[in-house]
């Protein structure tokens, strides 16, 4: 017998992602918003402000190790801006 899905199960959310600066190849392990994309960041140790690079809808999708809890739960264009 095959077990069913609960309708009200959702995929685990990791909500903490290292971003790596792509001027100064700086590492910093941040947590991520659950309401909304982030934008901008930036560096803490360059003082660079990352923005989303063409196709992504936020810095942590472009630049972290972790993409943001909407793309995580449903897939690329989840979080309605891109």
């Amino acid at each position: 017998m095959i077990p069913l899905r609960s309708a009200t199960a959702t995929p685990s959310v990791t909500l903490t992602s290292v971003l790596t600066c792509p001027v100064c190849q700086h590492v910093q392990a941040e947590q991520m918003p659950t309401d909304a994309c982030q934008w901008f960041y930036e560096c803490t140790a360059c003082h660079t402000v990352l923005k989303p690079l063409a196709g992504d809808c936020c810095v942590f999708c472009s630049y972290g190790t972790v993409p943001c809890p909407p793309i995580q739960q449903q897939g690329k264009g989840a979080c309605g801006c891109c």
